[in-house]
C-alpha cells in the first residue's frame, strides 16, 4: 500500500491526561511520518448518559503505509498500554484513539467507519484538525475540513470547551 495521510483523533478524561496524550503522541510517531500534534484543548463530555470529568482532546495528521485494520489494531495496543478499559460504549477512559480519516478510504464495516461516522459533528475534533490540516478532504462529502467546520458553525455548532481549558502549542 502507499502512503496516504490519516487524522486520528486523541482524547482523555480519566488519569494524568495530558501526559495520556502527550505518550499517545510519541507512539503515534512510531507508525506515522510527517506527524503534526493540535493544541490540546479541554472540553466538556458529549453524548454521555452520566457525569464524567472533562477530556483533554487533541488531533494528529500523518502518513502511513498500514491498512486501516493494521493502523486500527496499533491504535488499540495504544490504548490499552494506557490502561484503557472498555466496560461501555460511552464509558469514561483514560486514552481513546479514533480513526478520522484514512486517504480517501471509505469503509463502513462493523469494527471500522471511515471517515468517522459523527467527525462532522464534532467541534472537539474540527476545531483542532483546522488547526493543523484545513486542507484534508472528507471523501464522502468532498469539503476540505474548514469547509466542514463552517458548515457546523453556521448550524449553530461550537466546542463544549471547559471554562479551565487548556491549550498546548
Amino acid at each position: 500500500m502507499d502512503r496516504v495521510t490519516v487524522a486520528i483523533a486523541l482524547g482523555s478524561n480519566l488519569g494524568d491526561r495530558r501526559a495520556h496524550l502527550e505518550r499517545a503522541i510519541e507512539r503515534l510517531r512510531a507508525i506515522l511520518t510527517n506527524l503534526h500534534a493540535s493544541s490540546i484543548i479541554e472540553t466538556d463530555p458529549v453524548a454521555v448518559p452520566d457525569y464524567q470529568p472533562p477530556y483533554l482532546n487533541a488531533m494528529v495528521v500523518g502518513e502511513t503505509a498500514l491498512e486501516p485494520e493494521a493502523l486500527l489494531d496499533a491504535l488499540r495496543a495504544i490504548e490499552r498500554d494506557h490502561g484503557r478499559a472498555r466496560p461501555s460504549f460511552r464509558a469514561a477512559r483514560t486514552l481513546d484513539l479514533d480513526v478520522i480519516l484514512h486517504g480517501d478510504l471509505v469503509r463502513h464495516t462493523g469494527d471500522l467507519e471511515i471517515p468517522h461516522p459523527r467527525f462532522r459533528e464534532r467541534m472537539f475534533v474540527l476545531e483542532p484538525l483546522n488547526e493543523i490540516a484545513p486542507d484534508l478532504i472528507d471523501p464522502e462529502t468532498g469539503l476540505t475540513v474548514e469547509e466542514t467546520l463552517k458548515k457546523a458553525e453556521g448550524r449553530g455548532q461550537k466546542a463544549e470547551v471547559s471554562p479551565k481549558a487548556e491549550v498546548r502549542r
